[in-house]
Formats: structure tokens, sequence, C-alpha cells
């Protein structure tokens, strides 16, 4: 079975990431709080649990569903060749994945993996960047492209769109699968006060078609004035929408919820409805 063309350069990723300022990361800090809210509403044990994460330093050691506490095994994500780091065992109740699969190259190997890993009635847990994020510079690169060297180049990454989440987590085999999305905008003193922390966090242009040249000035002047003509404020900000995906799923187990089979109906809608 072929492999799918790679979109992402994994090795620059993890160059960019080993370049990181140390700065603080506020979309990890959501991410992972949204987290703990998330696993607070699980009246379940999970003892045997992981998480993946761009950073293992900022993963956390431990969490807390509604009825016990969870022990994670932390492993980092873009650390080697595969897109999946090396896991040991088949059998974890819960596998967390944040801020990954948007930059893995095959997305339904990806979580078909994942999913092999878990025990039967095990839950995987998914937050990833949407497709809506960074929709603003996206747009004003490509009006700075086309003004300065009369094309455009992709410069940001695209992005999982939540539409196609749901019928991801089916195809891979899981159970129960939810996909929902939480949309953020988040203000930035000007455009390249938005481009200056994109480089400190480490997610520069991730991808291996790429634009071989490096931007001028003229192009980073271009396209902060088209952000500004069409994503800025009043008072000189300038908006930048943030878009997360959470996906859930369960790994298939006789005492999960089941749909009825069709025609297996003892109640007729019209009776309900009071209609003969």
């Amino acid at each position: 079975m072929s492999q799918p063309p790679a979109i992402f350069d994994s090795p620059l990723i993890r160059a960019n990431l080993a370049r990181r300022s140390g700065q603080g990361d506020f979309v990890t800090d959501l991410v992972l709080a949204d987290l703990q809210d998330r696993l607070a509403t699980l009246i379940r044990d999970f003892p045997k649990a992981l998480i993946i994460g761009p950073d293992t330093a900022r993963l956390p050691e431990t969490a807390r569903s509604a009825s016990a506490e969870i022990r994670f095994e932390r492993h980092a994500a873009f650390a080697g060749s595969d897109d999946l780091p090396p896991i040991e065992g088949e059998d974890f109740n819960l596998i967390v994945s944040l801020l990954h699969l948007q930059a893995v190259n095959d997305v339904p190997g990806y979580l078909a993996r994942l999913r092999a890993r878990l025990a039967p009635d095990g839950l995987l847990m998914i937050a990833a960047l949407g497709g809506e994020t960074l929709t603003e510079l996206r747009e004003a690169f490509l009006a700075a492209d086309s003004l300065v060297y009369g094309g455009a180049s992709a410069r940001v990454a695209p992005m999982i769109q939540v539409r196609d989440a749901g019928a991801l987590l089916q195809r891979v085999g899981l159970a129960l699968p939810v996909a929902d999305v939480e949309t953020h905008v988040v203000r930035y003193a000007s455009p390249f006060a938005l481009m200056a922390e994109l480089k400190a966090l480490g997610a520069a242009n991730p991808l291996v078609d790429r634009p071989k040249r490096l931007a001028t000035p003229a192009l980073l002047t271009a396209a902060a004035n088209a952000y500004l003509a069409r994503d800025g404020d009043p008072d000189g900000r300038i908006r930048a929408t943030l878009e997360i995906i959470w996906l859930s799923g369960w790994a298939p187990h006789e005492s999960q919820q089941q749909p009825l089979k069709p025609g297996s109906a003892t109640t007729r809608l019209g009776d309900v409805l009071g209609k003969g």
C-alpha cells in the first residue's frame, strides 16, 4: 500500500520546536485546561493512560476523571522519523493526543495506529488545530504574494476541517465518535507581533512545498498592510482566529450502547404524535 505524499516537513518541525524561546504558550494552556475539564466529566477509571504532545515538559503527569486519578505515560510528538512516536503496549484505557494531528502526513494511518493501542472500551481523545486557525494570516499572505510576486505561495499550513473529523473516527473503527470545535479570537498589537509569536513558538511554515526564497521586507510589509485592511480593529490591533477541534471515540466493547436494528421499533411515530 503506497504512502500518502508528504505535506509536512517533520525534520523542520523538530528543528523549529528545538529553537523555541521558552516563552509561555497560551494555545497549549488553553488545550490543557480544556482537557482537564473534559476528563472531569467522565465517571470512569483509566488505570493505563498515554498522552502525546509537542513538548513533554508541558504535558501533565497526572489528571483526574470524575472518579479517579489518572497517571499518564508521556510521549513527545514529532520526536522521530515517523508520525507516531514509539509506543509499547496495546492495552491503554486512555490515549490523549494534543496539537499533533494537524501536522501528520497520514491522518487515517495515525488514527488507526492509536486505535490499535487501545484496550477494549478504551477512549481516544484528540485536540488539533482546525481549518479556520490563522485564516486571516493565510488571506493576508495570499494577497501579498499576488501583489509582490504575481502569484500565490503556500505560507500557512492547511488544517483539519471539523466536518471531516467524525468520519475519520468511524473510518478507523471507533465507536460513539464525537467531534466538536472551540473557536477563540485572539488580538495582537500588529501583524508583526503575531508573526514573531508564531516563530517563537516553533510554528513557522512546516510545509514541504513551502517557498524556497525567504520572505522579503516588501512581502512582509504587504502582508501586514493586507492584514490590517481586512482584519484590523479601529484601535489598530488585529484579530487572529484560533480553532481547536476535539475528537473522541471508544474502542468497541459489548457494554456500549448499540443502535437498534432497522424495523425493530415497537411504537409507531404516529401513535406518539397522536396521529392515526
